[in-house]
């Protein structure tokens, strides 16, 4: 079956695999216990990694379950999550100037293309509309002086 089919539900003491999801119990590099790694489906790095329970006879990994796959799962989420969030935050700024005693926000957005980075600076009045933008240096800092500038040269036109 390839990678395309769609795969069937894996339910093991080390691996479980449901939902678009991947657990799997691995021996843990930096000391004698064991982890769990979370893959998404598609995915080659794991989402998340982290230390495992030890069974009872205190050698072997503890086996998962239903409860522990759907803790993972909604943890690994999570942190996908978080880093969405935050390459989103690094990728797009904004601020609030007075311009001609009218509110106007100007935005930033990094558009992270391997053969053309570069960044759009957007000016948008209070009613939502945007009525200038410009094309930046990827590594352009959007701060409130910036924008002003910006402004004051009559927003490039």
């Amino acid at each position: 079956m390839s990678d395309h089919d769609s795969d069937p539900s894996i339910h093991e003491d080390r691996l479980w695999k449901d939902d678009g999801w991947t657990a799997r119990v691995i021996k843990n590099e930096d000391d004698e216990g064991w982890a769990v790694a979370m893959f998404k489906d598609g995915e080659s790095e794991p989402a998340l990694v982290g230390p495992w329970t030890m069974g009872r006879d205190k050698k072997n990994p503890k086996p998962l379950d239903a409860n522990a796959f759907s803790t993972l799962v909604k943890t690994a989420s999570e942190v996908l999550r978080r880093h969405e969030q935050q390459r989103h935050a690094a990728l797009n700024k904004s601020v609030s100037i007075t311009h001609d005693d009218a509110t106007v926000t100007v935005t930033l957005t990094i558009v992270p293309d391997d053969d053309d980075p570069h960044g759009l600076l957007k000016a948008i009045d209070e009613y939502g509309s945007e009525f200038a933008c410009k094309r930046v240096d990827p590594n352009f800092s959007l701060t409130r002086a910036s924008a002003n500038a910006w402004a004051d040269n009559g927003f490039g036109r």
